[in-house]
């Protein structure tokens, strides 16, 4: 399966990689820990988006509605039942993938533009909602103090239990993208009129590919409890969703780790440039600017290109899947 991921002459790499990252708690400090596990919850969410965006060419213009419907599930039965912990774990992705369905019910049948505009409609409203409901989500004070068992409890549990249900729910993933709902989905971003000619129900798989998005953005919310302990309505607000869509661009929209490495960009440079300037979010439109003009495919489709210019034949990537002709059509 990993040979389908990445070329063989990164492998190497990428087993150092994955090394540093099982040792890693051992030799670095615990900010650096808590890092990395904010980089791959952040990353996990990222490529949700990344299935019905890079892959599916529609615009979800509110991705981040599914990843705060997914951190409340978890924090409310947690604080509000006496149910298990993993009822809440696994509770989160389902309810997260059952407003997926409803939204997609509404808007599937939209296109472009239209389709993200209306999401982001529906998505504030659900934002509203959790701001505004005190006596149930604790409004806009959000709900802390959440308590973990004591085996992901800490710092270096959780990072291993994050560590260990991102590189789970990436693989599924790739092998979402990899199946034939997956080639379905990248036919219909290409081109949607030649796919509804020969008979696909391109409303049903734009229904399902929401649903699988919003699954797995429910899980990334889940995750983002752990962690933090807490939870609060920024993780609905559609500015959130902004911050997502750069990172997916950032990276590459059209490579399966893309999203990944921009959410690690831009969580280094929120983090560390943050101390030194009060202007980031002038920087991260002024890097979407800079990225729509001169790097169309993200950091990694630009280093994947450089790649197979130097080893004809071979692809640091092997899941790129870059349309012939990017589309700049948005109505």
């Amino acid at each position: 399966m990993i040979f389908g991921i990445f070329g063989k002459k990164s492998l190497p790499l990428v087993v150092l990689f994955l090394v540093g990252l099982i040792f890693m708690p051992y030799v670095a400090p615990r900010f650096y820990i808590y890092l990395v596990s904010a980089m791959l919850v952040t990353g996990l969410l990222a490529t949700s988006l990344n299935l019905v965006l890079g892959y599916g060419g529609m615009y979800q213009f509110h991705h981040a509605v599914f990843y705060g419907v997914g951190a409340y599930t978890t924090a409310l039965m947690l604080t509000k039942t006496s149910l298990p912990t993993w009822v809440a774990f696994v509770s989160a992705p389902l309810v997260a993938a059952f407003f997926g369905l409803v939204i997609g019910l509404i808007c599937a049948r939209l296109s472009s533009l239209h389709f993200g505009m209306l999401q982001i409609s529906l998505g504030s409203l659900l934002w509203v909602i959790v701001y505004r409901w005190y006596d149930f989500t604790g409004g806009d004070d959000g709900i802390h103090g959440i308590s973990m068992p004591a085996v992901i409890s800490g710092t270096t549990p959780a990072y291993y239990f994050i560590l260990a249900i991102t590189a789970l729910c990436l693989l599924l993933m790739f092998i979402v993208i990899k199946s034939p709902f997956g080639r379905i989905l990248q036919a219909l971003r290409d081109n949607p009129e030649r796919c509804a000619a020969i008979g696909v129900n391109v409303i049903r798989h734009r229904i399902l590919a929401l649903v699988v998005a919003a699954l797995f953005a429910g899980v990334a919310g889940s995750l983002f409890v752990t962690l933090e302990g807490s939870v609060f309505p920024d993780l609905l607000f559609w500015t959130l969703s902004l911050e997502i869509l750069i990172m997916c661009l950032l990276g590459g929209w059209f490579t399966f780790f893309g999203p990944m490495l921009g959410a690690c960009l831009i969580i280094s440079l929120r983090t560390f440039a943050g101390n030194y300037t009060e202007y980031l979010t002038l920087i991260l439109g002024l890097m979407m600017m800079l990225t729509i003009f001169f790097l169309p495919k993200g950091v990694l489709g630009f280093v994947n290109d450089l790649f197979r210019t130097r080893f004809p034949g071979q692809s640091l990537e092997e899941s790129s899947h870059a349309p012939d002709k990017i589309s700049t059509k948005i109505i």
